[in-house]
């Protein structure tokens, strides 16, 4: 790899398909997986890393809103996209690019049958969400009964899954919880085979449930966080490869005198005679200003190097006393040599925070684009 020039975001398309094996080695041949693509891939870029996942195997994308599926049917992805939370004024472009809804109260499900309706449309596919202790979206098992009437009495929607989500299924210390969700969604899929269809795809388990929880595999397992390198236990971790790499530069080189200060505010006074390094990456780039005095910590040259003093908009300082560094050299934020839990060395967020998070102006790069199972 050459040496880099700016801040980027590099991609590796290797390690994307070393974790969606990893995935695929958890279930069972017949399970169909679900690529999570939402929020730019968390952080990565939608478009490359959905067809990547199209073309590993994944049989259906699912999206958190209507406009992000969009974008995979514009550029020619025919496999099911799911849409998380789909906006009720969006509904037109719903039906339009054949995007499939989360549909979790009654108001959302007989505004879309109406809207199907006025347009003569049946059979449109929609996946039902459960409520099984989350407290988020979904219906209750309370509605199973009415949401059946509905269901039976109107032809223009069709049942082609049903779902939940877990609520703790990375910590051993809510198993408990977890198999009374397990228990509540086997409710309501035994209830949907028995009195509306037996046709359709259960799905339960996202990343943590995959890799924990194989028993709730059911017919498809949607892989958000896992496939991006990162899970919700040191087991979990252990399995993955983050597959972003966040990179940068020293601009400048600078040695202060013990008691001068850096950056905004004064947050930093230097207690000895201290060499910063300031980097050309800020908050508008997605690095907190929580991240800054001491909370969070770059490698530079295989050693870690302390931010210090506030991040600011476009730029941040990390303390490089003892390194033995110049100007234009390499600076790993997160990816390889640490992860995004090991930069947020005080735990000051979640790696799917930092990740998200990176700005649109940082240049994204591709590495292993040619890699295929």
């Amino acid at each position: 790899m050459p040496k880099i020039k700016e801040t980027r975001l590099e991609i590796d398309l290797d390690a994307l398909a070393h974790n969606f094996q990893i995935i695929k080695e958890q279930v069972a041949p017949s399970t169909q997986i679900m690529g999570v693509v939402k929020a730019f891939a968390y952080g990565t870029d939608s478009i490359v890393i959905g067809e990547k996942l199209v073309q590993l195997g994944a049989s259906h994308l699912a999206v958190a809103y209507i406009e992000e599926g969009m974008r995979f049917r514009r550029r020619g992805i025919k496999v099911p996209i799911l849409v998380f939370y789909p906006q009720l004024e969006d509904l037109p472009k719903l039906i339009k690019y054949n995007l499939i809804p989360s549909v979790y109260n009654f108001h959302f499900l007989e505004t879309l049958q109406k809207r199907l309706k006025r347009r003569k449309i049946s059979n449109f596919p929609i996946h039902i969400k459960m409520n099984t202790g989350m407290n988020r979206l979904g219906f209750d098992l309370e509605d199973l009964s009415k949401i059946k009437d509905n269901l039976l009495s109107h032809e223009c929607v069709q049942v082609t899954g049903l779902f939940s989500h877990f609520s703790s299924a990375g910590s051993e210390e809510e198993d408990d919880f977890t198999r009374e969700q397990i228990n509540k969604f086997s409710l309501a899929r035994s209830y949907f085979k028995v009195e509306i269809s037996s046709d359709f795809i259960a799905h339960l388990a996202n990343s943590s449930g995959i890799l924990s929880h194989p028993e709730a595999s059911y017919d498809m397992v949607r892989a958000g966080i896992a496939l991006y390198g990162y899970g919700n236990n040191p087991k979990e971790q252990s399995l993955l490869k983050p597959v972003a790499s966040l990179k940068t530069v020293i601009a400048q080189l600078r040695k202060i005198p013990k008691g001068a200060s850096v950056g905004y505010d004064r947050k930093f006074k230097a207690k000895q005679p201290t060499q910063i390094a300031t980097l050309p990456l800020g908050y508008a780039d997605g690095i907190s200003r929580i991240y800054g005095n001491g909370n969070a910590q770059v490698i530079i040259r295989g050693q870690k190097a302390p931010i210090v003093g506030n991040v600011c908009m476009d730029t941040l300082m990390v303390d490089v006393t003892g390194i033995e560094c110049q100007e234009g050299d390499e600076v790993e934020v997160f990816g390889q040599q640490q992860s995004a839990l090991d930069f947020d060395k005080n735990k000051q967020s979640i790696p799917y925070e930092l990740i998200t998070r990176i700005s649109r102006r940082v240049t994204r790069v591709f590495l292993n684009e040619n890699t295929s199972l």
